[in-house]
């Protein structure tokens, strides 16, 4: 049992293909502020110069070309979060356990200490009815 808790305990070094680090780099820049600032001057921007230009208007009001970039944003990005979210969902159940098998043995220690500390009250009370009876 003692060598299993160890063996769970030690945190092993992760290692990663690249496209989960892809994923992780990727989900962790777009789940930013800065990602969120870019791509709404990114959208404005590409109103505006579609609004403005009275010649070759490239993608004229309803701006179907921009739904479809962002559509296809959507639609590659989930897949890319699921991913990560999955990875650290297993990285938690990991450290779940880990936490749980350290927990179990801090409980025993304490049960252990526990024990000790009522045999030792009961080595005094025996002593000191000892010297009463004296």
């Amino acid at each position: 049992m003692e060598d299993e808790i160890e063996k769970i305990l030690r945190i092993p070094k992760e290692k990663r293909t690249f496209g989960q680090k892809a994923a992780d780099a990727l989900t962790g820049f777009m789940g930013s502020w800065t990602f969120i600032i870019v791509l709404s001057i990114y959208i404005v921007i590409w109103i505006a110069l579609n609004v403005l230009a009275w010649i070759n208007q490239w993608d004229p009001y309803p701006f179907i070309v921009l739904n479809l970039t962002l559509y296809c944003l959507a639609a590659v990005q989930a897949p890319i979060i699921l991913m990560s979210q999955n990875r650290e969902e297993q990285r938690d159940r990991a450290r779940s356990m880990r936490d749980y098998y350290v927990d179990r043995r801090t409980m025993k220690e304490i049960l252990n200490m526990q024990q000790d500390l009522d045999e030792i009250k009961s080595m005094l009370r025996k002593l000191q009815a000892r010297k009463k009876g004296q």
